[in-house]
């Protein structure tokens, strides 16, 4: 399974969480009922892992969201949002460039044309203030 493959997973799931009120694991058991949504353990950390710092994530996007209030964002892009922000600040192995991008194409497939230069000037903010990698002195 792709990287790719485990984030649309994952996102539908959230998206799912945003519009229901059921738990986890009754989405979980949906999930598995759906083909087109692959649960392994990949999905279910990114799943549980922005589910567990989603005031966190909503703040951060409410913060650097400059044309719209939170309650005004679709959950569709608030997923898609979270998924982003989460993978920026919580998994390493994910560049920050790699999960904007990734965002962008979520939003192209499942949000309004708008929508996905809403998602990408919220990220490209957000990307501003982080701290720059330290680059290493060449070897003279």
């Amino acid at each position: 399974m792709t990287r790719r493959e485990i984030r649309d997973s994952a996102f539908k799931i959230i998206y799912e969480k945003l519009l229901r009120d059921d738990s986890l694991e009754d989405l979980y058991e949906m999930a598995e009922e759906v083909e087109e949504i692959t649960l392994n353990e990949k999905v279910k950390e990114i799943v549980e892992g922005v589910t567990e710092h989603s005031c966190e994530l909503d703040d951060i996007i409410s913060n650097f969201s400059k044309t719209r209030g939170f309650s005004r964002i679709a959950k569709i892009n608030i997923a898609i949002l979270r998924i982003a922000v989460y993978e920026i600040l919580y998994d390493d192995k994910t560049p920050v460039n790699a999960a904007i991008n990734e965002a962008v194409l979520l939003s192209e497939t499942y949000s309004f044309k708008e929508d996905t230069s809403f998602v990408n000037g919220v990220l490209s903010a957000f990307e501003k203030t982080l701290p720059k990698l330290e680059e290493t002195p060449e070897h003279a």
